[in-house]
């Protein structure tokens, strides 16, 4: 008991910068109180004191404004950063070292009796305001970005973000494009520029500015033969001002 308070310490002081003191830890951070309680709770309720260990564990969310179900299952060097608001459903099971922020979410979508709430694997980290839903499993070294709503899979090493989240692409590098040849690039304007959903965008619009080149080729030739007058044709497409406002 006394090795995992130890850990609970050390992990306080590795994550939180403005941790000054294990005496300071011990006495004012709620997240290290709603783990000591859960082991307790836990406890009770693994030896069928389901009443006593719901009890107790509504009274730590009286003192802590966390509330960790007695039937969750919680790791080793896990911390709960501020705390206010966090809800972890019955079935949720927390690895070893993960991190979460105030008012994150493992919930379950469901009212069967079986596994209903997710799965973080050891070394997950999630952000602000997330919300994990449903049986699904996060990965060994996930990371959920704040006010994120994950209700799929998420896997190892990824990073989750956006309602409904999506998974970001590690960076690569991109080819020439057209776009790059207009004088900006279409992937390396805002910080977002792994989105999947805004490089989506930016394909597209890349290739209407191909089409739309091929266009003017044709329409430049068939003026040079006399099928169509020398009129210029302006419909004010600008790819750089659409890139632009995608992100």
């Amino acid at each position: 008991m006394f090795k995992q308070l130890r850990e609970d310490i050390h992990v306080v002081f590795e994550r939180d910068p403005a941790a000054r003191s294990v005496f300071e830890v011990l006495t004012t951070y709620p997240g290290i109180h709603a783990i000591l309680w859960h082991r307790l709770t836990h406890r009770l309720w693994q030896w069928k004191f389901r009443w006593l260990a719901r009890f107790l564990a509504w009274w730590a969310r009286f003192w802590t404004g966390i509330e960790i179900h007695p039937g969750a299952t919680i790791g080793r060097r896990v911390f709960i950063d501020h705390g206010m608001g966090v809800v972890v459903g019955e079935t949720a099971v927390v690895g070893d070292d993960c991190t979460l922020y105030h008012q994150v979410t493992l919930g379950g979508t469901s009212w069967s009796k079986g596994k209903r709430h997710p799965t973080l694997a050891a070394g997950v980290v999630v952000g602000a305001g997330a919300k994990i839903l449903g049986p699904i499993t996060v990965g060994e070294g996930a990371k959920i970005g704040s006010n994120a709503v994950v209700v799929k899979d998420v896997p190892a090493g990824a990073t989750a973000v956006g309602i409904p989240a999506r998974i970001l692409s590690p960076d690569r590098a991109q080819p020439e494009t057209t776009l790059k040849k207009l004088g900006f690039s279409a992937y390396a304007i805002s910080s977002d520029m792994n989105d999947p959903m805004v490089k989506a965008l930016h394909g597209l619009i890349d290739h209407a500015v191909t089409v739309d080149e091929q266009l003017v080729w044709m329409r430049e030739a068939l003026r040079q033969t006399g099928h169509i007058p020398s009129a210029s044709c302006t419909d004010g497409f600008d790819p750089e001002y659409l890139n632009k406002i995608v992100d």
